[in-house]
């Protein structure tokens, strides 16, 4: 079973959880360090790794006039400040292969969303920076099939890989979580992610945007953590019925703290329940 290690702490099915946590598009500075600040206080308190996440693209939007983000130059700036004042390493998309290099040279871990895992040049450039690749796995393949993304990646010299779950399509504007993917895919010999927050989406459920259903990210984070996993992948918002992109799926700064307690607590007892056996 493969364990990864990024800055001090390791990232693998058994280790203690790793958090994504962060903004869904980098949408302004003001929230990204609102967002990051709150995630940094309650990681550090609770002895949680922690990797911020922002997007500074979301090139596959619902509506042509649906916010996207700043850009690349804006965003690794944005990238950047919060990895300089919080310690903190970071992670994003990509969604060509020419923004790989740039984000390389700021980010710890890269981010191939689930709709583009399978375009080659994509996979072939970030697995060149030889960073931490994470794959979503898209809505419409199924977990045995992400084998093939991960030797990819290993072909083109890069075996630090984590894969990412985030629901399946489930008929039209729905995803459903299957319990068996987490294990299926921690049997490919990678670290796994539960990326509670989308996978709470309901895709087009709102006509020219996702709906979402946030009030259910404490318990199926909870369904994912008891599956012995590496982490979550979790996305909040000062106020998430503002937010530019997918606030129906983000909790409010303000649950961090409790959300992310009773998480860990959670974590510690099947990590111990799984050292015992």
């Amino acid at each position: 079973m493969k364990t990864l290690k990024l800055e001090n702490f390791l990232i693998g099915n058994h280790e203690p959880m790793t958090l994504m946590g962060g903004v869904n598009v980098l949408e302004s500075e003001s929230v990204v360090m609102a967002v990051a600040e709150k995630f940094a206080e309650t990681t550090s308190s609770l002895n949680i790794n922690w990797i911020f996440k922002g997007s500074f693209d979301k090139a596959n939007r619902s509506s042509i006039s649906s916010f996207r983000g700043p850009g690349l130059d804006e965003g690794l700036k944005m990238l950047e400040k919060v990895k300089s004042e919080f310690n903190a390493p970071v992670i994003t998309d990509i969604h060509e292969p020419s923004q790989a290099d740039p984000v390389s040279k700021v980010c710890d871990v890269i981010q191939i969303p689930a709709f583009l895992c399978r375009q080659t040049d994509l996979v072939v450039a970030a697995a060149k920076t030889k960073k931490i690749i994470q794959f979503k796995k898209p809505q419409f393949l199924s977990a045995p099939e992400m084998k093939n993304v991960i030797e990819k990646c290993h072909q083109a010299g890069n075996e630090n890989v984590t894969l990412c779950e985030r629901g399946n399509s489930f008929g039209y504007n729905n995803l459903v979580v299957d319990m068996l993917n987490f294990q299926i895919m921690k049997d490919l010999g990678v670290p796994v992610i539960f990326d509670a927050t989308h996978s709470l989406q309901l895709p087009g459920g709102l006509g020219n945007a996702a709906g979402g259903r946030r009030e259910y990210l404490l318990p199926l984070a909870k369904a994912g953590l008891s599956q012995g996993i590496a982490g979550l992948f979790i996305e909040a918002h000062p106020d998430p019925d503002l937010a530019k992109c997918d606030g129906p799926c983000a909790i409010s700064c303000d649950e961090i703290p409790q959300v992310l307690a009773e998480l860990s607590s959670l974590d510690q007892f099947m990590k111990n329940q799984n050292s015992d056996n």
